[in-house]
């Protein structure tokens, strides 16, 4: 289980972003992080797979106090991250990168299943370098493909894993996501505006200005934020609710 106590988190300059959240991650389940932009949701992403620090508070996983280990000792702790803007690595293939993930040699079956999820056919891209001449929704499908196979990994963090990714991409994406809510053992967190992400979540957290708004099962909270998604783009939107 994941639980984070109490987070804060301030800028180098002193602008502070997370104000004190507190949420526990369902182990096992599919969690949908979402808000408002500039709430503080890529933030408290990255406080989990340790690219930040928080400034307070208590980061919990497994019963063990992970707040100070790096990235790297998350990792190897089952930590997996997937940036919202992939890292670029000159001189390695895709292949390379795969296999790193899965720590093993893949065959090209393996390697096309692995990269047919994310819609990549394996043979035009596994001797491709993971460089700039990937065009951004490439590298970012396969990033994504790494950190699905990642070995051992029990939460997987996707930081916005829709942007850059074209519709037929995007749908194999969501039917990744659905078959991985059948490992028990796999927990899934995703920043997402996306409604169709947020529809096969288990829990959704709203982040809005440095907290936690809401929390709760899907059915429950996904409601009321489409209610206030219509509300927002009514022409009556300057009357109640029940008026629009």
């Amino acid at each position: 289980m994941l639980e984070l106590k109490d987070i804060h988190w301030k800028t180098p300059e002193d602008e502070e972003i997370l104000k004190g959240i507190n949420l526990t991650v369902p182990k096992g389940k599919l969690t949908v992080i979402t808000g408002p932009n500039g709430g503080g949701k890529t933030s408290l992403a990255k406080i989990i797979a340790g690219l930040y620090t928080p400034s307070s508070g208590q980061i919990i996983f497994n019963n063990e106090d992970i707040t100070g280990l790096s990235i790297t000792a998350r990792a190897r702790n089952g930590i997996a991250y997937a940036f919202q803007q992939p890292v670029r690595f000159k001189g390695l293939t895709v292949r390379d990168l795969l296999e790193l993930s899965a720590e093993t040699a893949l065959t090209e079956d393996k390697l096309c299943s692995m990269l047919s999820t994310v819609g990549l056919c394996a043979q035009e891209y596994i001797d491709r370098n993971v460089d700039a001449s990937l065009s951004g929704g490439e590298s970012k499908r396969i990033e994504i493909a790494t950190v699905l196979n990642r070995k051992n990994a029990q939460v997987l963090v996707f930081d916005e894993p829709e942007a850059g990714i074209d519709l037929w991409s995007f749908s194999n994406l969501i039917n990744a996501f659905e078959a991985l809510k059948t490992d028990n053992e796999r927990t899934l967190v995703i920043i997402s505006h996306q409604e169709r992400i947020m529809e096969i979540a288990d829990y959704i957290a709203v982040v809005a200005d440095g907290r936690v708004r809401s929390f709760g099962k899907c059915d429950e909270v996904l409601p009321g934020l489409l209610a206030e998604e219509r509300c927002a783009f009514c022409p009556k939107g300057d009357l109640r609710k029940e008026e629009c």
